[in-house]
């Protein structure tokens, strides 16, 4: 497996130097500054790539390219978007970028209500999704039309009692956890473009957005066959709906809505234990063992799934997933595949997320990319692939 590293560019506070010196080899990064709604030009791409090589390192895997709303809505205007990611899509693959992760999250990216929570384990400040809070901000808060509708009656009575304890600072405070956009993104939203986006969403459940899904996969995994790209869907981040909206890549079952319906090693999927793992009837051990062959890139990373739902971000080896487990399926499947002649590269993964620790927490970090985090992570699952690689090579000795 290869060690990568996400890095958010030039105003990412952490430097490819820095990136260097974690042992890491391959760099998960974007052209985040570039407007959604726009073709990469090759040129942007091609410095973008210069300077990570510059630096000792590759540019092992782009993550995203920007999906715009129209194309999950299935709207008129999907069709030019599919275009301009199809675009894109070429102009990474003839620069040489093997691995383009995407998502399919309809309004709001990965989601949490606390983004400085204290682990119970001592191991520094965490991401944390709590339901009451995010019940408290969709029903009291933003006032979504029914809101209500959408959660157990006992839930939005303890949300009610929530946020009539929450003064204006922490209510805001809330709001910008949940709807301030992704680190590095251009994109802020705000309480009235997150309404007229989700108004923008009425009437359409997960039969359709699944379809809508279906359509772009057909249109853009040919011209990842044809540049020799490798395509990764990352999971729903929670995998379950929020603020009413289908959410379409959460089970085993959508994954293999997903890969049967254009069935390429193209067309694979980010494995993020993290993501799947923040669903309780999520088996990541065996959709690991399950959907093996068509991993493209694994973000690894351990989450504690608490009774009503709410999940924190739990040290790398701990949580509910058995990680280790996971990457004995992951390096075996690598071995699979050299000896059948598959030509893909090394699984690509990288330490998704990571505790504030030491000093980082005074510093100015990207929520959950802070540096010494992510460095403790990889170390941890670098000493259990080492591990776990030495056994499977005495096996295979022996036979």
């Amino acid at each position: 497996m290869q060690e990568t590293w996400r890095w958010y560019g030039e105003n990412d506070p952490i430097t490819l130097e820095h990136v260097r010196q974690t042992g890491a080899t391959g760099v998960v990064t974007a052209l985040h500054q570039v407007p959604d709604g726009t073709s990469w030009p090759a040129e942007k791409i091609s410095r973008r790539k210069a300077m990570i090589e510059a630096a000792g390192l590759e540019w092992t895997v782009c993550e995203s390219i920007p999906m715009e709303q129209c194309v999950k809505r299935g709207d008129e205007n999907a069709p030019k978007a599919i275009s301009r990611w199809k675009d894109t899509l070429a102009q990474l693959g003839r620069a040489g970028v093997p691995v383009v992760c995407y998502n399919f999250m309809p309004v709001v990216d990965w989601t949490r209500t606390d983004l400085r929570w204290r682990s119970p384990r001592g191991t520094g400040l965490a991401l944390r999704f709590e339901m009451t809070d995010f019940v408290a901000y969709d029903v009291f808060i933003l006032q979504r039309k029914n809101a209500a509708d959408s959660y157990d009656a006992d839930l939005v009575a303890r949300a009610e009692l929530r946020v009539e304890q929450m003064n204006e600072e922490e209510k805001l405070r809330l709001e910008r956890n949940i709807i301030a956009g992704l680190p590095g993104g251009a994109l802020v939203q705000t309480r009235q473009s997150i309404a007229a986006l989700l108004e923008s969403f009425d009437g359409i459940d997960a039969t359709t957005m699944q379809g809508n899904l279906v359509a772009f996969l057909k249109e853009v995994v040919p011209v990842a066959e044809e540049y020799g790209v490798l395509l990764g869907i990352h999971p729903d981040d929670p995998p379950f709906s929020l603020f009413g909206l289908p959410r379409v890549v959460s089970t085993p079952e959508d994954i293999r809505t997903i890969l049967s319906a254009v069935d390429s090693r193209n067309n694979g999927i980010t494995l993020c234990t993290g993501s799947y793992g923040a669903r309780a009837d999520n088996d990541l051990v065996a959709m690991a063992r399950e959907f093996a062959s068509r991993v493209n890139f694994a973000h690894l990373r351990n989450v504690t799934v608490e009774a009503d739902g709410s999940f924190f971000e739990d040290d790398h080896l701990d949580g509910g997933t058995d990680m280790v487990s996971v990457l004995e399926i992951l390096l075996r499947e690598e071995r699979r595949r050299a000896a059948v002649g598959d030509d893909r590269p090394a699984i690509p993964f990288r330490p998704d997320h990571g505790h504030l620790l030491g000093d980082d927490i005074l510093k100015e970090t990207n929520p959950g990319y802070s540096y010494i985090g992510r460095v403790k992570g990889l170390g941890e699952l670098r000493g259990a692939i080492r591990a776990m690689a030495r056994q499977i090579d005495r096996e295979e000795t022996t036979v």
